[in-house]
């Protein structure tokens, strides 16, 4: 690993510990936590500034580890001139938007969510342009649109919808990104990012290609806020400001910009890729400005207008040509650059004024006059005025359309609607100016602390130098280029192109848009006439509909009997048994019978307690004679020579006893005797009894040892020191899949807390008293620490003999669960006995192992020895750790509500 390419880890890395070191710093330093995250924002910039330069320089620097081997996928990190861009725009106007909160935000409060949710958003974004594998790129691109529901969430109450629909739809893009991408790595033949990129003919040529460019196309609309799926932007803004600031201008919405020009070295130039974005982008342009002008509400004006930016953008990268691609890569930077400022600018002037409604503002020039000229700038560069660098990114996105020529008279058209939506963008950028800042003054103001100003300062300021200066920035922009079309010849920006068309094109824009802007009054009445697309309640209507329809398939569940909830996946489990049992060709078994008296006793007791279970009307009795037919199924399995199942089995049984106990105070003592229907009940439990015999002896006892059962009794031994086969491939061989199932019970966990309620106001010690506390106390002193005792020795000799983390954890859970029977009220009193914390320091563990393999070279998860003094430490034993924290988690996360609730208070 080289030194730049273990920086691009390092940066991942380093946001990952500024977004866990935001909730710490924000206890001690509040709001004024946000400098400190600017500057480690600007510390991770300078981190990758190295391999930035060697990328432009001399090529893409790589990290690269094997994490899924059997699949050919590799954790790889990829920094080229396109990367670089993006990292750009998210560390440096992140660090701006995080200097620029703690001013924003109110004194007092606490922010350490927020900071921490911008950071990671930040994080996730960075992983997203460095990513050099399709799998990869796909889990950085489902972090942005998850980090980004709760930031839009931050805005409160009236945030909980929008959130909603920026999450599916954005959701919905991920789905379709995730069969782009996996149908582009079957087409390429590989997942490195490298290797697909360079696989141009073999991508072109499948017969797959249309369906990777249209899942990809639809991925990137729905990122960038593209007609139809626009809608879920403006609302958005209900989020705070410096989170629009962040996600709309800079980051979010620029991941479909992202994609589209990262995989143009693929479909550059294709008539139905350059139709769709053209088509669609062009639209969304015109659409989103003419929007943009009937609004008076600066934050969604300003939403609007990145709406139509953003649609210039992706019609530009559909025309393909070396020019207009480079037009998109240069003003995808103007417009994080005067979007943020303009912003920020909002911000400052709904802080200082109470209001963004321009019908309410005027004047705010007089008192206000530096936050007037950044607004101003940035203003005149969003609309293409010269000499800010808006005014060239706009007229080489002009000179880039009328190149366009995909069919005769494209350039025409193409140059006529870019023209359309950037008159209309000179009208709402003279609107926003002159609303806010001309005029009389109304209100008695004063000019912000240079604090809360200079963020967008900084904004405009490098809008306004970079303009005449642009020649700074064509290293960058140029190697961009390359890698979104590595055959082209990148052009040099220039500040001035002479007598062109594209000037005479700006000329013609600022005239029509200065005429629009003096017509203001009739344009108003005129757009107040049409109709208003409101995207936001078709989409929730459908949303409606989509609930309604579930709620109508879901309501022969809603019923208080059994029957109703059994009888449907019962009925298909017959169906499905019967279909499985006729396609593995009938029954055929040769062994495995019951084959001695014990075995054919074991089966007379599990009838009879079946038998039982099926009569009895006492909850007490069901609940028992559920116990007996699990224990005695347990020892089935021990005769059968399974005692790791067994042992698993018997926990499992005496945890759901002790679970029951919490609950039964609340049932009825019996069952209500049902109504009709009885014979039916049987009939259909009897044909699920015979069909899971049919299947028994059709899928069972047909061959000899498989070659997997095989290979693991031979290797497990000496390939990872343990002589338990069902521990070593569970933390060993398959690892990653007991990572995946141990996360699921920790999600579960989870949802237990957040579904269940916690105990009621006012009880002792925050948990009622437990029942049985008399009864069991003595006991509780004599057997929980032995039961403690029993599951750190079932851990320790899980990897040679039955046990491990799984069993472990379900021991001590069973003391957790005892002691609270017996008069331990809850969980606690004992800081280290809180569901919360064993789980997240379980996922961490786990993670944790998987990584520190892949730092050692090898592939997530492989077994490794820790040395230690005297010795060395299995890995294996710290992921069983990571498994036992998060079982023991869900056990007292299942003590902790169900103790709480279940005791004739839920």
């Amino acid at each position: 690993m080289s030194g730049e390419g273990g920086a691009l880890v390092a940066a991942l890395v380093s946001m990952g510990g500024l977004a866990l070191l935001a909730p710490v710093l924000d206890r001690r330093l509040g709001r004024d936590t946000g400098y400190a995250l600017a500057v480690g924002f600007l510390g991770v910039a300078a981190l990758l500034a190295p391999a930035a330069s060697t990328a432009l320089d001399d090529g893409a620097v790589t990290f690269s580890r094997t994490w899924i081997d059997s699949l050919g996928v590799s954790f790889t990190l990829r920094m080229d001139g396109l990367a670089t861009l993006f990292c750009v725009l998210v560390l440096g106007v992140g660090a701006l938007i995080m200097a620029y909160c703690p001013r924003y935000l109110r004194a007092g409060e606490a922010h350490g969510r927020t900071y921490l949710l911008l950071t990671l958003f930040g994080g996730a974004m960075l992983g997203l342009v460095l990513a050099g594998d399709l799998l990869l790129l796909f889990v950085f691109w489902e972090v942005t649109t998850v980090t980004s529901f709760f930031l839009i969430g931050t805005g409160g109450p009236k945030a909980a919808k929008p959130a909603v629909r920026a999450l599916l739809v954005t959701g919905m893009g991920g789905l379709a990104l995730l069969a782009a991408l996996v149908l582009l790595g079957i087409a390429a033949g590989s997942t490195d990012l490298a290797d697909v990129l360079a696989a141009r003919e073999e991508v072109l040529d499948s017969p797959l290609s249309p369906a990777i460019a249209t899942l990809l196309v639809l991925a990137a609309f729905t990122k960038s806020a593209q007609v139809p799926f626009q809608f879920w932007l403006p609302g958005a803004m209900a989020a705070i400001t410096p989170v629009s600031a962040y996600l709309h201008a800079a980051t979010m919405v620029k991941a479909g910009i992202y994609l589209l020009l990262r995989f143009s070295a693929l479909y550059s130039g294709q008539t139905g890729w350059v139709i769709a974005l053209m088509g669609v982008g062009l639209l969304t342009a015109v659409l989103g400005a003419a929007q943009a002008l009937r609004e008076h509400d600066l934050k969604a004006l300003l939403a609007y207008s990145t709406v139509s930016q953003l649609g210039l953008l992706v019609a530009a990268i559909g025309v393909g040509t070396t020019v207009a691609l480079a037009a998109a890569i240069l003003h995808t930077f103007a417009h994080a650059l005067f979007k943020a400022t303009l912003f920020m600018i909002v911000g400052v002037i709904d802080r200082q004024a109470g209001s963004r409604d321009i019908r309410e503002l005027s004047g705010l020039m007089r008192v206000m006059p530096v936050t007037a000229t950044m607004a101003g700038l940035a203003g005149l560069s969003m609309a293409g005025v010269p000499p800010l660098i808006g005014f060239v990114s706009k007229e080489s996105l002009f000179q880039g359309f009328v190149s366009a020529d995909v069919f005769p008279g494209a350039g025409v058209v193409a140059g006529a609607l870019a023209v359309t939506a950037s008159v209309l963008t000179f009208a709402y950028g003279m609107r926003i100016f002159y609303g806010a800042f001309a005029g009389p003054l109304r209100q008695r103001l004063h000019e912000p602390s240079w604090a809360f100003v200079a963020p967008a300062a900084v904004a405009a300021a490098a809008g306004a130098v970079l303009g005449p200066g642009v020649e700074v920035l064509d290293p960058l922009m140029r190697q961009a280029v390359l890698d979104a079309e590595p055959w082209a010849v990148p052009p040099y920006f220039v500040f001035w192109h002479g007598f062109s068309p594209e000037l005479l094109l700006s000329a013609v824009t600022i005239v029509s848009g200065l005429a629009l802007f003096s017509a203001r009054e009739r344009v108003d009445r005129m757009l107040r006439r049409l109709p208003r697309p409101d995207g936001a309640a078709v989409f929730d209507r459908v949303y409606s509909t989509v609930l309604d329809a579930g709620a109508a398939v879901g309501r022969p569940d809603h019923s208080d009997s059994a029957a109703a909830f059994l009888a449907r996946p019962l009925a298909g489990l017959v169906a499905l048994g019967c279909a499985g049992v006729f396609a593995a060709g009938g029954p055929g078994i040769r062994a495995g019978a019951p084959s001695g008296a014990l075995d054919w006793g074991v089966l007379v007791l599990l009838a009879a307690a079946v038998a039982a279970l099926v009569r009895t009307g006492s909850a007490l009795a069901a609940v028992a004679l559920l116990g007996a037919v699990g224990l005695t199924v347990a020892v089935w399995f021990l005769l059968a020579g399974a005692p790791d199942v067994a042992l698993t089995l018997l926990l499992v049984e005496v945890l759901t006893a002790m679970a029951a106990a919490f609950v039964l105070s609340d049932l009825s003592p019996r069952f209500p005797r049902p109504g009709g229907g009885g014979a039916l009940a049987a009939a259909l439990a009897g044909l699920v009894g015979l069909v899971a015999v049919l299947g028994t002896l059709a899928l069972t006892g047909r061959r000899d040892l498989s070659p997997a059962g095989a290979y693991f009794l031979r290797a497990a031994e000496p390939e990872t020191g343990g002589r338990n086969v069902v521990n070593t491939i569970l933390v060993d061989f398959r690892g990653l899949d007991t990572l995946g199932e141990a996360s699921v019970l920790a999600a579960a966990a989870l949802g237990l807390l957040l579904l269940l309620p916690g105990p009621p106001p006012g009880a002792a010690g925050g948990r009622p008293e437990a029942p049985y506390g008399r009864l069991l106390a003595p006991a509780r002193r004599l057997l929980v620490p032995g039961i403690a005792a029993l599951s750190a020795y079932l851990f320790l000799r899980g990897h040679n003999q039955p046990g491990g983390g799984f069993s472990a954890a379900l021991v001590a859970g069973a003391a957790v669960a005892f002691g609270h029977l017996a008069g331990r009220t809850g969980t606690r009193g004992a800081r280290f006995l809180r569901p919360r914390p064993l789980l997240a320091a379980g996922l961490l563990l786990g993670a944790a192992v998987g990584l520190a393999a892949m730092a050692l070279g090898d592939p997530f998860l492989t077994p490794f020895t820790v040395p230690v003094p005297g010795g060395g430490l299995s890995s294996a034993l710290l992921f069983d750790a990571a498994v036992y924290l998060m079982v023991l988690g869900l056990v007292v996360a299942l003590v902790d509500r169900l103790g709480a609730g279940g005791m004739g208070h839920r």
